[in-house]
């Protein structure tokens, strides 16, 4: 059966994101445009957390590289497979099978390229929430409903997710309370089945926010460079005439590579002052912030 990502409602879920400053060009996307900002302002050099590279892979296309940050606390079978199968080269030369516009670019299949494929390693359990607690800190933005209980909605690190409040801490066994990813531009999330627990290396890239994903699929990362290089990939589906998919060049974890060649990415933290100040320019006119999907923690590499 075809690892098909479930795409009712995807085209009416896209909307344009808000552009962060006046000195920023039309054509930029909100990573892009953070970047710049946060580069040429006087942002503090505390205010910056480098990502991990053994929790940085980085996928090389024709459009350039896209660093994506991994969360082995959020769903660590997933992540420790996404980096085996990296490190094993599964994932090099791999096409984009299914590009939707307005949606995401899936890809992972190995050498079939058409998305009938996998690993021969074993399908993973879906992981499509977690539990946190006071060392996973979730800067919150806005408060929502989800099935008549209010929810909070934040960055953790920086990932937009949902999570029950931490108040509700102290009435549970073990302290923690449920939290989930939102599919917003730029998550990466696992492609499974209708079967739940069938993802197994398919996995795929956001395009544009599709909230009818979360709690769904399992995310397991968050784009942190090369944003701008989401909405470039050919959209198409493989065995359709005339297109020609874009590909994976190559997917390694960065703390495999060279320190001579090796990119480093920094994201803003979210506890900081400075994202305060950051949030502070996103803010509407009456005083409220937009959506969290519209919304790009701040990142530069080095």
């Amino acid at each position: 059966m075809m690892k098909h990502v479930t795409t009712a409602l995807a085209f009416s879920l896209a909307m344009p994101l808000a552009m962060l400053g006046t000195a920023c060009s039309a054509q930029e996307t909100p990573s892009e445009a953070t970047n710049s900002a946060a580069e040429g302002s006087n942002v503090p050099s505390d205010a910056w957390r480098k990502v991990d590279p053994e929790n940085l892979l980085l996928i090389d296309t024709a459009y350039g590289l896209i660093g994506v940050e991994l969360y082995p606390e959020i769903a660590p079978a997933h992540v420790e497979r996404v980096k085996a199968l990296a490190r094993a080269g599964f994932y090099d030369n791999v096409p984009f099978h299914r590009v939707i516009e307005g949606f995401m670019n899936q890809t992972g299949d190995g050498s079939n390229g058409d998305g009938s494929g996998d690993s021969e390693l074993p399908d993973l359990k879906g992981n499509f929430t977690f539990r946190r607690d006071a060392s996973m800190p979730v800067t919150l933005i806005s408060a929502r409903q989800d099935g008549g209980k209010s929810i909070d909605v934040g960055f953790y690190k920086s990932l937009p997710v949902a999570s029950q409040p931490m108040a509700q801490s102290m009435l549970t066994a073990d302290g923690k309370v449920t939290a989930y990813g939102l599919h917003c531009r730029g998550v990466t999330s696992m492609a499974r089945t209708s079967d739940p627990d069938t993802a197994n290396s398919q996995f795929f890239l956001m395009r544009d926010r599709a909230s009818h994903l979360d709690q769904e699929y399992t995310i397991w990362g968050n784009t942190v460079l090369g944003h701008k290089h989401l909405r470039r990939f050919k959209v198409g589906t493989a065995g359709e005439a005339g297109f020609v998919p874009d590909q994976m060049n190559t997917v390694r974890v960065a703390a495999d590579l060279a320190d001579e060649v090796r990119p480093e990415a920094y994201v803003m933290k979210t506890n900081h002052p400075a994202f305060q100040a950051f949030l502070k320019t996103e803010a509407k006119s009456d005083g409220t912030y937009p959506d969290i999907c519209d919304i790009s923690v701040p990142t530069k590499t080095e």
